[in-house]
């Protein structure tokens, strides 16, 4: 039987136990993978027949090649990592699936004290990095993910071409610190609570976080390879109900803080529990924003957690933007779209779970005023052509 079979015809069946029941799932040491820490930590997916075993891994390359493997069943990824496995840009290529998103908001651009105060100083990121005197190395954290994508966009926004402006290198977030410790690198862009940890060891500054470049921007997601949803609809079902049962925890009054006690502990991410409870409340200084900075977002009546297909041609739109494909996948992005993100198999997950479907995605104003949603979604060459820096 298929999967949109089993979904329509068998989702509430009194036999429906998950084909699978211990999983291994990866993470990587950020402030987001709370949903899969508060999984465990509770026991969530016993109540759904499953027990899950967190790998922490090192990295997001590390990430990909064990969902690969098969080392892993599942993972906290990131949204770009999917869709580079699938269209196959720079590595293997892999049918893969987009679950469910686990959160929104909650990344960031740090730099050193130096450029901030420069930025502070011109009011100009050019002038600012042009006081280097060299071209500035910023780090990202995987070539196709969100901040490789999102410190392209925020640079572009300002004028810069980050393809021949800008050396960009990658680096694991959990290294991130270490990096700027060393010398060499004039800022990043990753998730917390590395951002934090840079700040209060005096080694960078935030200057912006992602709600600014794209509010509300769908950010890491459960993935996992294609097949594995084929071979095991009702584990991927229980998967996705034990993730969205932590997702509304963490929404919870007082639950945040207490999680970050949780992430504080070394298993988990290692960072100094005040840190990550900081930016996980949405405690970001004096740092402002041209609007009110979001906090990450895990649940908000499960408005988060929706795969909507339009984000995932918002990745394609920029991978075309920057030469990483062709036109092509352009116009074949409504189908890719359509087969990676499990959209069905989530509805059936969140109405087991009495969570509303959340199924028409927002539309949302970016740093550079262009607007995203489903419009600019149904005219993507046009949205592509419509950027005046890009790869030519």
């Amino acid at each position: 039987m298929s999967t949109s079979s089993w979904l329509a015809s068998d989702a509430q069946s009194p036999d429906g136990a998950p084909e699978k029941r211990h999983l291994r799932v990866g993470f990587v040491a950020l402030s987001d993978a709370a949903p899969l820490v508060v999984a465990k930590r509770l026991e969530l997916g016993h109540e759904h027949g499953l027990t899950l075993e967190l790998s922490r891994e090192s990295s997001w390359a590390a990430v990909r090649d064990k969902l690969l493997t098969g080392e892993l069943d599942a993972a906290h990824s990131l949204y770009g990592l999917v869709y580079g496995v699938q269209l196959g840009i720079g590595g293997p290529r892999e049918d893969m699936a987009v679950l469910m998103v686990l959160n929104r908001n909650g990344q960031a651009v740090t730099v050193t004290p130096s450029l901030a105060d420069a930025i502070t100083r011109t009011g100009d990121l050019r002038e600012a990095l042009a006081s280097l005197g060299r071209k500035p190395v910023f780090a990202q954290t995987f070539p196709t993910g969100t901040h490789a994508m999102f410190l392209n966009y925020w640079f572009a926004a300002q004028g810069i071409d980050p393809l021949s402006e800008v050396s960009s290198i990658v680096i694991p977030p959990a290294h991130m610190v270490a990096a700027m410790e060393e010398g060499g690198l004039d800022g990043f862009c990753c998730g917390e609570p590395w951002h934090a940890v840079a700040q209060a060891r005096g080694l960078g500054r935030t200057v912006a976080v992602s709600s600014d470049i794209w509010p509300n921007h769908p950010e890491k997601v459960l993935a996992c390879r294609r097949d594995f949803v084929a071979r095991y609809p009702r584990t991927a079902q229980a998967l996705v109900r034990t993730l969205l049962s932590a997702c509304r925890w963490l929404d919870m009054p007082g639950h945040r803080a207490e999680a970050a006690g949780w992430l504080a502990e070394p298993a988990w991410v290692g960072a100094p529990r005040d840190l990550i409870a900081a930016r996980l409340l949405g405690d970001f200084g004096r740092l402002q924003g041209r609007h009110a900075l979001l906090a990450v977002s895990f649940f908000d009546e499960g408005a988060v957690n929706y795969p909507h297909p339009s984000d995932g041609m918002w990745f394609i739109s920029q991978y075309r933007r920057w030469g990483m494909v062709g036109a092509e996948t352009v116009t074949g992005a409504a189908q890719t779209a359509a087969q990676v993100n499990q959209t069905a198999l989530f509805e059936a997950a969140a109405r087991a779970e009495g969570v509303p479907v959340v199924s028409s995605p927002a539309s949302e104003v970016l740093c550079d005023g262009k607007v995203w949603g489903a419009a600019e979604a149904a005219g993507l060459r046009a949205y592509v052509d419509g950027f005046a820096i890009r790869a030519r």
